[in-house]
């Protein structure tokens, strides 16, 4: 469980700090850019993800704490590789405008989903 919540409070700390800077340090990065609302949009939604999933991540170090099993435990390691694939992946892309890294994105997003129904599934088992 302590692991758990140090490792949401870390993606917290960092979805906020990602969140601030894209919303104040690159407005003036992307300024010049063509794609430059495209990319800011981009760094909303990793950021929006990144700590949705952190607080996601949270309840699951609770509920760990509370009735510890396998399905708990893969929901937190599916929302810990969401947050790293899917929100990292949306920030790379922000910063490099290069479209491939967009190809991992749908895998992050499965593994949010894969996190969710591990959640479901321990509350079903209890």
């Amino acid at each position: 469980m302590r692991t758990l919540l140090a490792v949401s409070s870390f993606f917290g700390f960092s979805a906020v700090l990602l969140g601030a800077f894209g919303a104040h340090g690159l407005k003036a990065r992307f300024a010049a850019l063509a794609d430059a609302e495209v990319r800011l949009e981009w760094w909303r939604t990793a950021a929006s993800y990144h700590l949705a999933h952190a607080l996601a991540l949270a309840i699951v170090a609770l509920v760990a704490a509370r009735a510890p099993s396998l399905p708990v435990t893969l929901a937190g390691w599916a929302f810990g590789a969401g947050i790293v694939l899917f929100s990292g992946s949306l920030y790379v892309l922000a910063l490099t405008g290069t479209r491939a890294f967009g190809a991992v994105t749908p895998f992050g997003g499965l593994c949010f989903l894969a996190g969710w129904a591990c959640l479901f599934w321990a509350a079903l088992a209890k």
